[in-house]
């Protein structure tokens, strides 16, 4: 049996429902459709007091690895990661760069990577090393 009403107040809080409703669904779907960064080590905008032997990242989904990158740069642009990127098997969803010593200062962090969803997603973020 159809819904049907003959206040025009109850269509347009009807509809107002439905609207709400399609939107909300809509920005949930997006929310889920993409890989984020969900944690980092060391923490993003954080201050170190030693180097730390590697950088790891968490995603929010599981990524290729083969279609992602991780990148260290030091204050000057030069990149300063060492070997090649490290996924974790058991945990799809970190991945994994050595670094060298590195000395006091600033550190960016730049990330691209491909979810196992098809989106690509990237970012990028600070730290300090003041030993």
């Amino acid at each position: 049996m159809p819904l049907r009403s003959d206040n025009p107040r109850s269509r347009k809080a009807l509809l107002a429902t439905l609207a709400i409703a399609v939107l909300a669904a809509t920005l949930a779907a997006d929310a889920r459709a993409h890989a984020y960064l969900d944690r980092a080590q060391p923490v993003a905008g954080s201050v170190v007091r030693e180097s730390p032997r590697e950088l790891t990242l968490w995603f929010t989904q599981r990524v290729e690895p083969a279609f992602s990158e991780v990148r260290v740069l030091d204050a000057a642009g030069k990149q300063v990661s060492a070997g090649a990127l490290r996924f974790d098997p058991a945990n799809g969803k970190v991945l994994r760069v050595s670094l060298p010593v590195l000395g006091a200062g600033t550190y960016h962090v730049k990330w691209r990577i491909l979810a196992v969803d098809t989106h690509v997603s990237e970012g990028e973020f600070t730290f300090d090393v003041a030993p």
